[in-house]
């Protein structure tokens, strides 16, 4: 396996890990470690580093929903257009281009449900090469960028098949 490459699947399993840890488990010097981690990131490899949340151990409100949208494009617009708008709204977490039944899939936060509806509503919907939204609120999250959510409320009621 090449460095970078192991190098991107240690980080994206801990990016906080230290550069001492990271350089024994590559087998690079630090100093090498830190090199290829700088051209990553000015390459534009690595974009940021965020934490795995589970907002369900907190005490404040979340709500995330999944957005499937269809747009419409003209001899003007792109896919890039549109997507460009979409991802300036502090509201948007995730915004891909898909294939499929939809041309986008958003992932959208807030505070509420109402909140997360009124903004699909109002900001996304209108958007003119916006021809159709469905909204799926995530219910529940078991697993979210590699990492395994346990311990939750287990619902132990068995089910009933009519």
């Amino acid at each position: 396996m090449d460095e970078k490459r192991e190098l991107l699947d240690l980080l994206l399993e801990n990016a906080r890990e230290s550069t001492a840890d990271l350089a024994r488990q590559t087998e690079l010097s630090e100093a090498a470690v830190e090199d290829r981690i700088d051209e990553l990131e000015s390459d534009g490899v690595v974009r940021g580093y965020q934490a795995v949340v589970d907002w369900d151990r907190t005490d404040r409100d979340h709500v995330e929903a999944e957005v499937e949208l269809n747009v419409e494009l003209d001899r003007e617009t792109k896919y890039d257009d549109i997507a460009g708008r979409i991802s300036k709204f502090s509201e948007v977490s995730s915004l891909k281009l898909i294939s499929g039944d939809y041309d986008f899939a958003i992932t959208v936060e807030g505070a509420s449900m109402h909140e997360v509806s009124m903004f699909v509503s109002e900001q996304i919907a209108p958007i003119p090469e916006v021809t159709q939204t469905v909204t799926h609120f995530v219910m529940d999250t078991y697993k979210h960028r590699g990492i395994e959510f346990a311990g939750g409320d287990d619902d132990d009621r068995l089910s009933i098949s009519p």
